[in-house]
């Protein structure tokens, strides 16, 4: 048996290549926006627009690049992460393993991120009524507590999807649709064994954002601080890019200064979600996994009990009825 600590330095190498691919994500996305920028300017005088287009076309390059990265590395993980739970024991060449265990249960991207995407359709539905109840209070404050619950609710689920997934690749004797619906039931039958791991989830991702993303964010503060003339022209850009469009724009986006803390903070937080995604939440994962993959290893769901939750989601009832 392997413990949490043991399962997370043996497929820490997925973290690893992660973290390097999306490191480079995010210098291509840099450099295009930078790009865009430095072309515009000096063709058009109009450097805002030419920034906007080349993060434009970064994300969309980004989005392609990573959605194979996502396919091979995080899925790999989470395929080796169940095997450590229920077997006990990793095979040596882990990362090839991984990637293995991804091709044979998916065979290609579109089909891996078909079943992650009704995973998440399904885990949504079943947590709209939770977010619900914050609402019912109506006024702001009722708006306010039904933010907060959403965006908690969007965490756990994260969660709980990756979860799902480990139980489709533990159930690779079935059918991948069959294997969700058994997923998403486990949820709703151990939702308390599973809420034991929130607060750990909660406290570790606070804790990171404050530490990891902090510390960028002021990094590249001190690196914004010493191109002033750039900011400066930047806020001109905005403020003339809200006159012409006859637009008020808040006070703070037309500040050279306040600007500068503004591309500091997206920069640090976009470097903390690669090292939070890449790292601090794998190490909480395994935790969660365990308890999701051993109650299901006890109590595997039956046909019988996936009627639980036909009038709970739409979706996990449409995708039940496939099954027939």
């Amino acid at each position: 048996m392997m413990n949490n600590k043991e399962i997370y330095r043996k497929t820490v190498g997925f973290s690893i290549r992660r973290m390097l691919w999306d490191m480079l994500a995010f210098l291509i996305l840099a450099a295009l926006g930078g790009a865009g920028y430095a072309l515009s300017e000096k063709l058009a005088n109009k450097g805002l627009v030419g920034l906007g287009i080349g993060i434009l076309v970064g994300i969309i390059a980004v989005a392609v690049f990573l959605r194979y990265i996502s396919y091979i590395y995080k899925a790999g993980q989470i395929a080796m992460m169940t095997k450590a739970v229920s077997d006990g024991s990793l095979p040596q060449d882990v990362i090839g393993e991984g990637k293995k265990a991804v091709k044979e249960r998916f065979v290609t991207v579109a089909v891996f991120f078909t079943v992650t995407r009704i995973i998440g359709g399904i885990f949504r539905q079943l947590g709209r009524g939770i977010v619900s109840i914050g609402e019912k209070l109506g006024g702001d404050t009722g708006k306010t507590i039904g933010s907060a619950i959403s965006i908690a609710v969007e965490v756990v689920i994260a969660y709980l999807s990756d979860c799902c997934l480990g139980w489709v690749f533990y159930r690779k004797e079935v059918k991948a649709a069959k294997a969700t619906c058994e997923g998403a039931v486990l949820f709703f039958r151990h939702g308390k064994t599973l809420a034991k791991n929130m607060g750990r989830v909660f406290g570790m991702g606070l804790m990171s954002l404050v530490l990891i993303g902090g510390t960028f964010t002021g990094v590249f503060y001190l690196i914004a601080s010493g191109f002033p003339a750039l900011f400066s022209r930047l806020a001109a850009e905005v403020a003339e890019a809200a006159a012409r469009a006859e637009s008020t724009v808040s006070a703070s986006m037309t500040d050279p200064n306040t600007l500068m803390w503004i591309c500091a903070g997206l920069a640090g937080f976009i470097l903390w979600s690669i090292i939070h995604s890449a790292f601090i939440r794998p190490f909480v994962l395994v935790g969660v996994l365990r308890n999701y993959i051993e109650s299901g290893i006890k109590d595997v769901p039956s046909e019988d009990s996936f009627a639980v939750l036909d009038g709970k989601s739409a979706k996990f009832k449409k995708l039940h009825s496939e099954l027939a």
